[in-house]
């Protein structure tokens, strides 16, 4: 600002223009315009030391003073509004304000002024923070560090509940809910959760490096949870999780998850609580008591924050829900099956040996190989004793056995033989079931490619007489063993011993007829 005081007093010693415009930095043209209004309007040094510059501004332009009351101050809450939509900044504000002076015929001020003005006001109001948050950009979450104790009512003991927190940092409006444990299921479903409960989706998610969302987070490389990955991609956000050992990356999450500590979890504190169901109950309270509670820095609560500033900013909710789902990966058994931790599941006998990936979810099993999903199964959720089959899975004999029945094992042995049938009756009778017996009767039947029905028959009847317990390895033994020749009597010499030797041993009549041959 000129100081007019000192130009008078330097003019009234006798000072040049040039000499006073030098001494205070000031302009000739200023030096000269100051010291002849001066004159013009009897204004002269000395001046009581009450009189200060503005004073002296005021009488040498008064016409200027009345020309400073056509400013028009800036809507400093409308600037704070826009500054929370996306792109908007105060460059672009101040064109829009000047626009607004020129229609109203007010004088705007100038954007360094502008720019001050806002920012007092941003400070003495504590409404700075959006400014750095915009609405429906990001959603931060959290598992708190306190749990909630629940007490078995009829052993009291007690086991601890978990308190997940989601916050939108702009409104700061939150989530929050009581779960049974810290596993991928309930941490997908909570996401879910807190999407139904904010009514729409967030453009970034920011987790904490949990293991049940972030495998692995480095300088270089970040692996996310291919399950959790798959609820971002359903819900169509970006994951973008804090750096590990940097809270202040999800800083409104931290200061929420304290807060939602305080309101939720030390509230309750006094309280029993004896089924998850009802603890579940009680934090869904608190939480609303939360968002209804006033700010105490600025005006409105969490709730009207969000509904009048955020909401309309939000991406809109899928038109179905994300179903939580875990992913494996396993080695396809020789069974050609795999599983879900309880039963198992069938798949194409061709990839025996091979790495497959196994996704479960709560009606479902789904096995992918590299990246085509090759069967599914609906999910059983009691145990079975037998895998979940599907006959184009298995290789063509397996997928005639199941075509067998009962009928067609007792006609086929009506073909070869009484003693045949009795066997297979046997198999068929000896089970709980007669498919128990299916496998044994496969067995018998394949043997009509190697031997012939007599030679069958046979060895069912030599099994009958020395057991009542038929096996198919007794009968496979007797097929393998050497078909005793029958007597000729022509061929066979007078004396001669006809029973069958053994191994390389001659016996008497070889000496008998040749002797010791050397």
């Amino acid at each position: 600002m000129v100081d007019y005081r000192e130009i008078l007093r330097l003019h009234s010693l006798g000072h040049n223009i040039t000499q006073i415009a030098d001494a205070l930095h000031n302009s000739r043209n200023t030096v000269r315009d100051v010291i002849s209004i001066a004159d013009d309007k009897g204004i002269q040094w000395p001046f009581e030391e009450e009189v200060t510059n503005s004073q002296l501004y005021s009488q040498l332009y008064p016409e200027r003073q009345k020309k400073a009351k056509v400013y028009l101050e800036p809507d400093c809450n409308w600037i704070h509004r826009e500054l929370a939509k996306k792109g908007v900044n105060l460059t672009l504000l101040w064109k829009e304000y000047q626009v607004t002076c020129l229609n109203a015929g007010r004088v705007p001020y100038q954007y360094t002024q502008f720019c001050d003005i806002y920012r007092a006001w941003a400070k003495k109001s504590k409404a700075t923070m959006r400014i750095k948050h915009k609405p429906g950009d990001a959603m931060e979450v959290d598992w708190a560090g306190g749990t909630m104790p629940i007490q078995d009512p009829v052993t009291g003991e007690t086991v601890p509940a978990y308190l997940f927190v989601a916050v939108l940092p702009c409104s700061c409006y939150v989530y929050a809910e009581l779960c049974g444990d810290m596993k991928s299921e309930n941490w997908l479903l909570c996401h879910v959760h807190a999407y139904d409960y904010f009514g729409g989706v967030p453009r970034l998610l920011i987790p904490d490096n949990v293991r049940t969302g972030i495998t692995k987070n480095t300088r270089t490389e970040t692996v996310f949870n291919r399950s959790y990955s798959e609820l971002a991609d359903h819900y169509g956000t970006a994951i973008v999780p804090a750096r590990v050992r940097r809270p202040q990356d999800k800083s409104h999450a931290e200061g929420s998850v304290s807060y939602a500590s305080t309101w939720i979890l030390a509230a309750l504190r006094n309280q029993t609580f004896f089924s998850l169901a009802d603890a579940k109950e009680a934090v869904a309270e608190k939480l609303e008591e939360l968002n209804d509670y006033p700010f105490k820095k600025r005006e409105g609560n969490r709730r009207e924050a969000y509904v009048h500033e955020e909401r309309d900013f939000m991406k809109p909710l899928p038109s179905n829900r994300y179903e939580p789902s875990l992913w494996s990966e396993q080695t396809v058994l020789l069974d050609y099956t795999v599983t879900d931790g309880l039963n198992k599941y069938s798949v194409p006998y061709d990839l025996i040996g091979e790495s497959v990936s196994v996704r479960t979810t709560r009606d479902a099993v789904e096995i992918f190989f590299h990246g085509n999903r090759v069967a599914v199964h609906h999910r059983e959720t009691s145990r079975r004793r037998d895998p979940l089959m599907i006959p184009s899975h298995m290789p063509e004999n397996h997928r005639q056995y199941l075509t067998y029945t009962e009928g067609d094992f007792k006609s086929w042995a009506s073909t070869i033989g009484p003693n045949t049938e009795k066997v297979v009756r046997f198999f068929l009778e000896s089970g709980k079931a007669p498919e128990q017996g299916f496998k044994s009767c496969v067995s018998l039947r394949k043997y009509t490619s190697r031997y012939k029905k007599e030679r069958i028959e046979e060895a069912c009847r030599q099994i009958l007489l020395f057991s009542g317990d038929p096996s198919i390895r007794g009968i496979n033994a007797l097929l393998r063993s050497p078909v005793p020749q029958k007597e000729n009597s022509g061929s066979a010499k007078p004396g001669a011993n006809t029973r069958r030797s053994h191994g390389i041993t001659r016996g008497v009549e070889q000496f008998r007829e040749g002797g010791y041959a050397e």
